[in-house]
């Protein structure tokens, strides 16, 4: 880890800490789904197996049946299952309490009615990485706050998935399972194949070719939006335990080697202890490879005050933001953009990873600056509606026909105009 001055960082406005990964124009891309788009099936299978995703004969192969998910169980022990229940009992209460501020609007004016109606999409995908790092807490996470918004078909698709995949994604409430990964699952469900129907929107992480895959498709449907690399920023005064400090770093290191922890502190001591802590735990760390290289990648920044750090942290909009430090509660509301906000040492940022119950499908690469992460609200729309009384509609149209005039826009006028006879 590199050990740097806030004066340093800010003669350095190029500095890596200020780094955003670009999102490269992989062609290849593009030439999948279109190929996808004219081919269907026989070109998924063909991306399917030439990826090494998985060997299929035939569009019916792509969906896990009711024997593969009955094995799977089989297959998962009880203490993940047992797990699996809680995090997603978790993950379910806070979606619930979120959509509860989420209400149906009705306005009375001048013996009318405007308002707007909250209503669920049709038909979501929910994309579950299945590489390195299997991760059925993806599937929790993402297709529990959509089956509480009301989303009528979810379907969750995962490569070379695994049981216990399997598992969590049929205890999350998933409609339908598929064994589709990569650019050719992402092309799949946005524009739809012999045997797959189209979704409304596609959430959930993954690599860069799937991220790219997402970004091409959108306008055929809906995304959430472009993750990156993960990343955690740690504000902790010299009280901390720096062993607490260090292991929420790694933790994020260790989800690749582009993965990033970043330290704001306020003594140069306390940062070379978190960094000699990190140093011991990485010796043991089954993840050390990935985690060592990410790590030595990784930055902590003496900062004079934590008015300093506010500002270090909103120009960064981390991805996930921890505050260890004396007064965090009432200091947080000055930190403005992050993807999800951890608050005191008991806080660990893997809890919101697993089983607090918020979402740990976030914006990286300083996307917090103008979005939240994943939530229930990702999975409704708000579609406004009026009804008019005739005598308001006739004030309205002076009101209009002034503008369409101004506007050049006659048709406009005209129809306004007629509500006056």
């Amino acid at each position: 880890m590199k050990i740097i001055t806030s004066h340093e960082l800010f003669k350095n406005q190029n500095h890596e800490f200020f780094k955003t990964a670009a999102l490269e124009n992989l062609q290849n891309v593009e030439e999948i789904i279109e190929d996808i788009k004219k081919n269907g099936d026989k070109s998924i299978i063909h991306y399917s197996k030439t990826f090494n995703d998985g060997d299929f004969s035939s569009g019916e192969d792509f969906i896990v049946s009711e024997e593969e998910i009955k094995k799977a169980y089989e297959m998962t022990d009880d203490k993940t299952i047992n797990a699996l229940e809680k995090c997603i009992e978790n993950v379910r209460d806070f979606a619930q309490e979120q959509l509860s501020c989420l209400k149906n609007l009705d306005m009375k004016k001048n013996n009318s009615l405007l308002g707007h109606r909250v209503i669920p999409l049709e038909r979501v995908l929910c994309y579950v990485p299945g590489g390195n790092y299997p991760l059925p807490s993806s599937a929790v996470m993402t297709c529990t706050p959509a089956k509480v918004a009301g989303v009528r078909e979810v379907i969750i698709t995962s490569p070379r998935i695994k049981p216990r995949t399997i598992v969590a994604a049929k205890m999350s409430g998933a409609d339908k399972v598929y064994k589709l990964g990569g650019v050719q699952a992402i092309g799949a469900f946005a524009y739809g194949s012999d045997s797959i129907k189209p979704v409304d929107k596609i959430v959930g992480p993954g690599n860069k070719y799937v991220t790219y895959a997402k970004k091409y498709v959108y306008g055929k449907c809906s995304i959430d939006f472009l993750a990156g690399p993960s990343e955690v920023l740690i504000v902790a005064d010299d009280n901390q335990n720096p062993e607490l400090v260090s292991a929420d770093i790694l933790a994020q290191c260790e989800h690749d080697r582009d993965a990033r922890g970043y330290l704001i502190c306020f003594s140069k001591d306390f940062a070379q202890k978190v960094a000699d802590c990190a140093q011991k735990q990485l010796q043991t760390l089954e993840t050390r490879d990935i985690a060592q290289i990410s790590f030595e990648k990784s930055t902590a920044v003496i900062v004079n005050d934590i008015k300093e750090a506010v500002k270090i942290s909103n120009l960064r909009a981390p991805e996930h933001l921890e505050l260890m430090f004396d007064g965090a509660w009432e200091k947080s509301k000055d930190f403005t953009n992050y993807g999800s906000l951890f608050i005191g040492s008991c806080c660990a940022e893997v809890f919101g990873d697993y089983c607090s119950g918020t979402n740990h499908v976030l914006p990286t690469n300083s996307a917090a600056r103008y979005t939240g992460g994943l939530s229930v609200f990702d999975f409704v729309k708000i579609q406004t509606y009026q009804m008019l009384s005739k005598e308001y509609s006739k004030e309205l149209s002076v009101l209009a026909s002034q503008m369409a005039q101004q506007e050049g826009l006659m048709g406009h006028k005209l129809a306004s105009d007629l509500r006056r006879i």
